[in-house]
């Protein structure tokens, strides 16, 4: 007969070495896992842009491509060229003009022929500000390179800053630019796609929920996203308006760019704050006039602050709070991009647990409860 001792011993020894085995094994794959992440890691923020552009863009390129005879490879190209323009005609006329402007300045300051119109004497009544802002003027009118001179460090300062602003803004752009052409060869291979996504939905909540959180996402995606749309489309009329009243030069053009800048997720008040300054500079308003267009084209330019939580999350199969928290959070934990993750990530969430307690056993009546007995 077997000792029974040796017997348990064998099979703690064997208990151990899968125990062993299993531990090693996890280790490999969370090893392999870190490496895989720091490897994508540089491309995680681009390629989420390019499957948010797809996943918006694709009905439009589906139509498309019937219209072409079912090519949709040719039909994401031509979205894909499509997006790109729009998005790099505008903003290099912005800073053609800006790189034009900021040349010219810097000329006429080191060959002392700026010209500083005449201080208007009303600035000064301007309440907090309107003493110095007087001061300054004056003295920029009246020795203008000893303004210069006095106010170096905080000019160097002031240009380091500027000129960090549009290399952000700059790298922001290209980001988008790159992103819109991935976003082009992942539609033109949009049918798999979408097979992998359910596929791996089905695989981690179960084959019965795979295809509502597949569905869940996208509407999610694609509501976000077409309210960021629907607000740059609004704020580039109310800008477009407010500088047509106030009679700002190429108000048309200015209006266009601020739709495109909005698509990008760029903020308005790039073209907003230059056309403030321009009616204060201009000599052609008064104060009151130029502040009451100076508060409306601040308030244009801030609007999408006010409209995204107003506009997004419509269509989706989760209650307007959780979206409206989840693109909140998102954009407050990672910007612009957090809009839509952290939109899709808390709806998910909010039917994860409502699945959880909706299959509560302990909720539901027993069998023949008098409660479901129908009386007739």
């Amino acid at each position: 007969m077997d000792d029974p001792k040796a017997t348990k011993s064998n099979l703690n020894s064997r208990d151990q070495s899968r125990l062993l085995d299993v531990l090693i094994r996890a280790g490999l794959v969370l090893a392999l896992v870190m490496l895989c992440y720091q490897i994508f890691s540089p491309f995680l923020v681009l390629m989420v842009w390019a499957l948010v552009l797809a996943i918006t863009l694709y009905p439009v390129n589906q139509a498309l491509a019937r219209r072409m005879g079912g090519r949709k490879g040719w039909a994401a190209t031509l979205i894909a060229l499509l997006g790109v323009t729009l998005i790099v005609v505008p903003t290099a006329v912005l800073v053609s003009s800006v790189g034009d402007s900021v040349q010219q300045l810097i000329n006429d300051v080191q060959n002392n022929t700026l010209e500083i119109p005449v201080p208007d004497a009303r600035v000064a009544g301007w309440p907090v500000v309107g003493e110095r802002i007087y001061a300054v003027w004056e003295k920029a009118y009246t020795d203008l390179p000893a303004l210069i001179t006095s106010l170096q460090p905080k000019i160097g300062d002031l240009a380091k800053t500027a000129l960090a602003m549009v290399a952000a803004i700059g790298g922001d752009i290209l980001k988008f630019v790159a992103a819109f052409i991935i976003a082009g060869i992942v539609m033109a291979f949009g049918e798999a796609g979408d097979r992998a996504s359910r596929a791996i939905f089905g695989r981690i909540v179960g084959p019965e929920r795979g295809d509502e959180f597949t569905t869940l996402s996208v509407a999610t995606i694609r509501a976000v996203a077409q309210g960021v749309i629907g607000i740059a489309f609004i704020q580039a009329i109310l800008v477009g308006l407010f500088l047509l009243l106030a009679g700002v030069p190429l108000a048309g053009v200015l209006a266009l760019v601020v739709l495109v800048l909005g698509i990008a997720q760029v903020p308005a008040l790039i073209v907003t704050l230059p056309a403030i300054a321009y009616l204060w500079m201009s000599g052609g308003y008064g104060t009151f006039e130029a502040a009451v267009y100076s508060v409306l084209l601040f308030v244009a330019g801030m609007a999408d602050n006010v409209l995204k939580p107003l506009m997004l999350g419509r269509g989706v199969d989760a209650p307007m709070p959780v979206i409206l928290l989840g693109a909140l959070g998102g954009m407050a934990a990672a910007g612009i991009l957090g809009l839509f993750v952290g939109a899709t990530l808390l709806a998910l969430g909010y039917q994860i647990f409502m699945g959880w307690v909706a299959a509560n056993p302990a909720a539901r009546p027993p069998a023949g409860d008098a409660s479901e007995t129908k009386v007739d």
